[in-house]
């Protein structure tokens, strides 16, 4: 299921109040690469574009510079919510400004800025976004794999049916480091 880019925007400023607007776009942009590249299928639909600046989402650029944000109103699964997840936990922590040089270093956006006028605008095909995010931008992967205790994973997951009719809460970071050093 695609959702709309101004509800993976809603997501984003729920899970980071505060969001500047230029991190926001770069969060989108790479919200869209990560789950191209492990989905096959776009995250949002809206097309992303190359400006001056990076990656933009157009649609949600115009619309907040006329009206404000949206409020989230969608239903996002279970697969958008890990990878807004995700791209946070890995760029979360970077500027809009990190997030600017960190894309204009990538080939999605480099392959359309080829093309564009000084203050332009050009679309920057998913295709692009996929292939580089599934080869140049994958995440490195660690040379020993990490072994799974299934009782472990097992524990972590009872009552996790039962966890999704509660309130949504922040993730904390606290409570994932101490999973993760348990493990």
């Amino acid at each position: 299921m695609t959702a709309s880019a101004h509800d993976i925007a809603a997501a984003l400023r729920e899970r980071l109040p505060g969001l500047p607007t230029l991190k926001l776009h770069k969060l989108l942009y790479y919200c869209q690469g990560h789950h191209l590249a492990t989905f096959g299928e776009p995250l949002f639909v809206e097309p992303i574009s190359a400006w001056d600046m990076g990656p933009v989402v157009q649609d949600v650029w115009a619309h907040e510079k006329n009206a404000g944000p949206r409020n989230a109103g969608s239903n996002l699964g279970e697969a958008q919510l890990n990878t807004i997840g995700y791209v946070l936990s890995r760029y979360g922590g970077m500027t809009g400004i990190d997030l600017a040089r960190l894309s204009h270093g990538e080939s999605p956006w480099q392959r359309a800025n080829m093309t564009r006028r000084p203050r332009g605008s050009v679309t920057i095909q998913n295709e692009w976004i996929r292939e580089y995010f599934a080869d140049e931008g994958a995440p490195e992967v660690a040379d020993e794999e990490a072994v799974l205790d299934s009782a472990e994973v097992s524990a972590w997951l009872d009552g996790a049916l039962a966890r999704r009719a509660e309130p949504l809460r922040r993730d904390d970071p606290g409570e994932i480091r101490a999973r993760l050093v348990r493990g």
